[in-house]
């Protein structure tokens, strides 16, 4: 076998913005560098963007499946899965690698017999998908106890999954999120003035309104600092109302959604990095649930070297260990927060060591280089062992 051909199912892709969408980013073209033919199946997000498009020479195929799903368009659904069994077919990949964080696993679970091959399902975070299209978490077992091999991005993520269905343990492993380490020189923690970033989609599972309550108090203390919250959706309305209400829309500032680039460049500037995520199942605007999973943002802060104080959520724990990295606060706990960010202010030797702790931690744990040599053996066990077997289809072409 010459290359091995991927099918890299992804929820969303560029240009729509995410943890998971700057990773698969940063991913694909390092796959093809060593020798992968991949092609892209994704969804077309919140943009009008052709069917068909390319990406650093890798083919991207969309398709409307999240509406289709959250509307229970059977024609829709019934059309999208006669497209999804057409490109197995004219693809013949090796494998599938498929990214879990919504319902439109739907597609490749219910077209996997007009080509079958290995399945890798990756879970971003723990999920409850609810459509007319499949009942309430029929689908969510049905990818666990399927799937070839799974991967999570954390521990917790594993350990819930596990929980639910046991038999995964001997077919599973964490992979954690790797980022790209070039270019990115932090400069000094930022105290004149204090400068606090919040980054994430303004949901509320982000916590976004805790974090303004608890800057609210720590501005009684520090009445130069600033608040910058990177990222826009259905709640900028209401946060900034908040903020308005408190008295802070002059400390607060709403920079809606940016560039990667720009991302690290306001980090760059900032002094602390705040998760103030909170436990819950939220139904997006697409009728789907969604919940917590490992933040991208504590890895982007902690190699800026800014500490990042967050809730004890999900796998957050794992990205920010507590007194060596950043501060570990109780979820929903308003007053802890605003403590913590005023104890780092307060005291900038820690708040450096922490910072700096963290940056160290990020290059030696989470080297992109290092997450894709994980997948990379992984696809080649899969795949060897399915050229092993006789019925495999290449086998039978």
């Amino acid at each position: 076998m010459d290359s091995v051909r991927i099918l890299y199912w992804t929820p969303f892709f560029l240009p729509d913005v995410g943890g998971i969408e700057t990773l698969v980013a940063k991913i694909l073209p390092m796959l093809r560098q060593r020798g992968y033919e991949v092609i892209v199946v994704t969804s077309h997000g919140k943009y009008d963007v052709p069917d068909e498009t390319n990406y650093c020479g890798i083919p991207v195929y969309r398709f409307h499946t999240r509406s289709a799903l959250g509307k229970g368009n059977l024609p829709e659904i019934l059309k999208i899965k006669q497209r999804v069994a057409r490109l197995k077919q004219s693809f013949r990949p090796h494998l599938t690698h498929i990214h879990i964080s919504d319902p439109s696993a739907f597609f490749h679970v219910n077209t996997q017999s007009a080509y079958p091959t290995p399945t890798l399902a990756t879970f971003h975070s723990l999920l409850s998908f609810q459509s007319a299209a499949n009942g309430s978490d029929s689908l969510l077992a049905k990818i666990i106890n399927t799937a070839d091999f799974v991967s999570t991005v954390s521990r917790y993520v594993l350990t819930e999954i596990c929980k639910a269905s046991p038999a995964v343990k001997g077919r599973s492993t964490v992979i954690y999120n790797g980022i790209d380490l070039l270019d990115k020189t932090p400069e000094p923690l930022a105290f004149d003035p204090p400068r606090i970033v919040c980054i994430g989609r303004l949901i509320r599972k982000k916590g976004f309104d805790l974090a303004i309550a608890a800057f609210h108090s720590v501005v009684a203390r520090f009445p130069q600092a600033r608040l910058t919250i990177i990222g826009d959706g259905p709640l900028r309305a209401e946060l900034t109302q908040q903020a308005a209400a408190l008295g802070l829309s002059d400390a607060v500032e709403f920079t809606g959604a940016v560039k990667p680039e720009e991302v690290y460049s306001i980090l760059n500037r900032s002094t602390v990095a705040v998760l103030a995520s909170r436990r819950v199942q939220e139904n997006g605007s697409d009728g789907f649930m969604y919940s917590e999973g490992f933040p991208m943002v504590a890895l982007e802060a902690a190699l800026m070297g800014r500490p990042t104080i967050a809730t004890s959520v999900a796998g957050l724990p794992e990205a920010v260990l507590h007194n060596q990295t950043g501060l570990i606060v109780e979820e929903g706990n308003r007053q802890a927060l605003a403590d913590a960010i005023v104890y780092l202010l307060s005291n900038r030797d820690v708040a450096f060591s922490l910072g700096r702790s963290g940056r160290l931690r990020v290059i030696d744990t989470f080297d992109l280089e290092k997450c894709v040599d994980s997948y990379d053996n992984l696809y080649r066990r899969l795949v060897s062992r399915t050229s092993r077997d006789p019925a495999s289809q290449d086998d039978k072409s």
